[in-house]
């Protein structure tokens, strides 16, 4: 009877049950392998992400710091000229000769200070009307002068570079 179990047994039988066990470990070693590679990429994702983050926080913190320092940097140079207002604003004849003087000083220190920033003047009688950096507020008739030429300067425009700090009040001819 022993022999009939086994010629009832097929052999056929035994195998698979080995090759399922061999489909399931293959497959669930690719599964935890690519369950890993999605954690490292998750991880790398999440490190570049905070790196990103502080690398914008560390620059806007940055630009905060060299704008302040602009700012300190040109109220420095801006003290001394003060200093000479307030002597002027001391002295008792404001209509002398040395308060007139003291007062021309000052203009020179602050066309200086300009120069010095590279600030420049954007218009003068005789130059042509550019509205990108002139402002018309008036418009006149007049033979001396030709076709939208500044006539008169209002209100002094200046610029750095190519940056207009504020455009120039003008009376434009023809």
């Amino acid at each position: 009877m022993a022999e009939t179990e086994n010629v009832n047994k097929d052999p056929t039988n035994e195998a698979e049950p080995k090759a399922k066990e061999k489909k399931k470990s293959k497959t669930a070693i690719e599964l935890e392998k690519v369950k890993s590679e999605l954690e490292a990429k998750n991880d790398l994702l999440l490190r570049t992400a905070a790196e990103f983050d502080n690398f914008k926080k560390r620059t806007e913190r940055e630009r905060l710091t060299v704008a302040e320092f602009a700012k300190a940097n040109i109220i420095k140079e801006l003290l001394p000229i003060l200093d000479n207002i307030d002597r002027a604003e001391m002295l008792e004849d404001k209509s002398g000769e040395d308060y007139i003087k003291g007062i021309e000083m000052i203009v020179k220190l602050f066309l200086g200070l300009g120069e010095k920033l590279g600030i420049a003047e954007l218009a003068k009688v005789g130059d042509g009307f550019d509205p990108n950096c002139h402002e018309a507020v008036m418009h006149i008739e007049d033979e001396n002068f030709g076709e939208n030429v500044v006539a008169e300067v209002l209100q002094k425009g200046y610029k750095i570079g190519d940056t207009i700090i504020r455009p120039a009040m003008v009376k434009v001819a023809n």
